[in-house]
């Protein structure tokens, strides 16, 4: 692997979002890093995430990236979970309303959203605790992988405000804070964030990598 590839580094998501996200954390604590998305690399298949687990999710994509472009792959799989509805939606986070169509992120956040709300309608405030996981998985070529966990605490609110983040950052309040983690600037987002939490935990790793 030359030197310019060794400084490369595979999101194998097309969620422009997470991409924005992951560069933004990553660029202060290795400057110089050069992460692409699936959107990048061309023709590309993605696996079907059928692993009942966001860490057994995160490593079937970023095992797949790996082996289609020969770079090392992160991958997370992550999603809200809801105490009330016992832990669901979970892994189904991002098809809770059904499956989402190509760039029809926007659309199927607002239809998750949506029937989130309806299923906690009734629940009263003291009940509506909630948390964001992520498992976040690192992938080389070879096969090596290692996975980090992220979690963010907080509520479902009782209705969606703020037009920052994706997902289901409109209806999330995080423990300690009167806004939704849609309001919050990206530097307070990423202060507590669930992925934010499991990409610094990688960070050592992906320094081991391209020292």
């Amino acid at each position: 692997m030359n030197q310019a590839a060794g400084r490369r580094v595979v999101l194998a998501s097309h969620n422009r979002g997470k991409l924005v996200e992951l560069r933004r954390i990553l660029e202060p604590e290795l400057p110089g890093i050069e992460v692409i998305g699936l959107d990048d690399i061309g023709d590309f298949e993605e696996p079907v995430e059928d692993q009942p687990t966001f860490e057994g999710n995160a490593l079937l994509k970023a095992r797949a990236a790996a082996e289609a472009t020969g770079l090392p792959s992160l991958a997370d799989d992550s999603g809200i979970c809801v105490d009330a509805l016992n832990g669901m939606p979970g892994v189904l986070s991002a098809r809770w309303s059904g499956k989402p169509r190509a760039g029809d992120e926007r659309s199927a956040a607002a239809r998750n959203n949506a029937l989130l709300l309806d299923q906690l309608a009734d629940v009263p405030d003291d009940r509506r605790g909630a948390e964001f996981r992520c498992a976040m998985a690192l992938v080389m070529p070879s096969g090596a992988s290692v996975v980090e966990i992220g979690v963010m605490r907080g509520r479902v609110q009782r209705a969606a405000s703020g037009e920052g983040g994706f997902g289901y950052d409109p209806l999330f309040a995080a423990d300690g804070y009167d806004v939704s983690t849609a309001e919050l600037t990206a530097a307070d987002k990423d202060a507590i964030s669930h992925r934010g939490k499991a990409l610094r935990a990688m960070v050592p790793h992906l320094v081991a990598l391209l020292a």
